[in-house]
């Protein structure tokens, strides 16, 4: 049987979100080439893959934004339900 290199492709991805050990999301996005650039660059520097360092990256951010809000009332629980709003460089 041929399949296209699209299929082929598509049944990967399939496959690679059905995996148990290692529960995955597929995210599709376009970034400004600067951040681009930049996770290269970081992936590069710390010998890891750019999906690695990416989340890392996020990990890190978010466990920033568990430890601050720890300042507010109800802050963690407010955070986890989408509802705890803190100041960002973005």
């Amino acid at each position: 049987m041929v399949t296209s290199n699209a299929q082929r492709q598509a049944a990967y991805r399939a496959r690679r979100l059905q995996d148990e050990s290692a529960p995955s999301e597929r995210l599709n996005l376009i970034i400004d080439l600067h951040a681009k650039r930049a996770l290269e660059r970081l992936a590069k520097c710390y010998g890891v893959t750019q999906k690695a360092m990416l989340q890392k990256l996020l990990l890190d951010a978010e466990q920033a934004a568990v430890d601050a809000a720890i300042a507010f009332p109800n802050g963690q629980s407010d955070y986890y339900d989408g509802k705890l709003r803190l100041t960002s460089s973005c």
